[in-house]
């Protein structure tokens, strides 16, 4: 007999019919015909010159040939699917997903993210910007561990940082502020104090709707001690980023989350007219499942981001 070992098809097909004692349950696990899974073992008898089963009126039954061989192959396609499993967990070792707000992602974390690629060129991060990343009541809370062996995953979620059977780390805790263009400022009246702010039009993020934790104008303008603003004015979006970019554009003025809005105040792109941050109880916090805190991945992203938020706006 040749050392190369039989077709896998027939080993397979063997296997299931030694198991089941039926070509046709065989067929049924195979997604084949009873009469392929016959021709399959006939071929496997005639490459080991051996018969593998007794072929009754309405049954089978293995030969001694079979039964000897039958323990063996089971183990053979154990070490198999063992071996596939080892080479999935150590491909996984390089993948992560992170969940977190689009805003978040937008604002804080792109700025960021070349530095964690230049560091970890062995990690690949894919991340998913959702608002399920935002502690609203209509939102899904459940921690997802991980999507199987591929993708161990991890979140960056906006709370008040109580999450069961996850690791909990501070990133920090964001206030809103106004925030708008320089030209803005450069072709309209003087914009220094919160009752400047009725020559211009207010910008408002509809987003999150229901978010009580969230400041609006009207809110802002109370604790500003503004006076004579109308704080319902102006035009409504539904995604924070179109409110960022509105901003930008000169559109108005806009209630900003700070750090998020960092970057761009160092680029010169937005300004802070007036400084009056109002908090929230909301903060920003990475979610690491506890089943997954070992994963080199996960380990790393989270010593990672966690030091690239130290100091950025922990304090209130």
């Amino acid at each position: 007999m040749p050392d190369r070992l039989p077709p896998l098809n027939a080993l397979r097909a063997f296997e299931a019919a030694a198991r089941h004692r039926s070509f046709k349950r065989a067929a049924e696990e195979l997604f084949v015909t009873p009469a392929a899974v016959s021709q399959q073992v006939k071929s496997l008898e005639d490459y080991l010159g051996v018969e593998l089963f007794r072929r009754l009126t309405r049954a089978i039954e293995l030969t001694p040939a079979g039964e000897a061989m039958l323990p063996k192959l089971r183990e053979g396609f154990d070490s198999f699917s063992s071996g596939l499993a080892q080479a999935r967990r150590a491909e996984a070792r390089g993948r992560l997903a992170l969940e977190a707000p689009p805003n978040f992602v937008a604002r804080w974390l792109m700025p960021r993210l070349r530095l964690f690629i230049g560091a970890y060129p062995e990690f690949d991060l894919r991340v998913i910007g959702t608002l399920r990343a935002i502690d609203l009541p209509e939102h899904d809370m459940a921690i997802d561990p991980g999507r199987g062996d591929a993708e161990p995953r991890v979140a960056v979620r906006y709370g008040k940082g109580d999450y069961e059977g996850a690791l909990v780390d501070l990133l920090f805790h964001p206030v809103y502020l106004p925030v708008c263009s320089p030209k803005l400022i450069g072709r309209g009246p003087p914009l220094r104090k919160p009752g400047d702010l009725r020559h211009y039009t207010l910008i408002h993020d509809d987003s999150s709707p229901g978010d009580e934790e969230r400041p609006g104008w009207d809110e802002w303008l109370a604790a500003a001690g503004a006076k004579g603003v109308e704080g319902e004015r102006g035009p409504r979006f539904s995604n924070a980023s179109l409110v960022h970019q509105a901003a930008l554009d000169g559109v108005g003025v806009a209630l900003a989350l700070r750090p998020l809005v960092d970057s761009d105040i160092e680029r010169g792109r937005l300004v802070v007219p007036i400084e009056r941050p109002v908090p929230t109880n909301f903060a920003y916090y990475l979610v690491t499942p506890e089943s997954i805190a070992a994963h080199p991945a996960a380990s790393t992203f989270r010593r990672w981001i966690t030091a690239q938020a130290e100091g950025t706006g922990r304090a209130r």
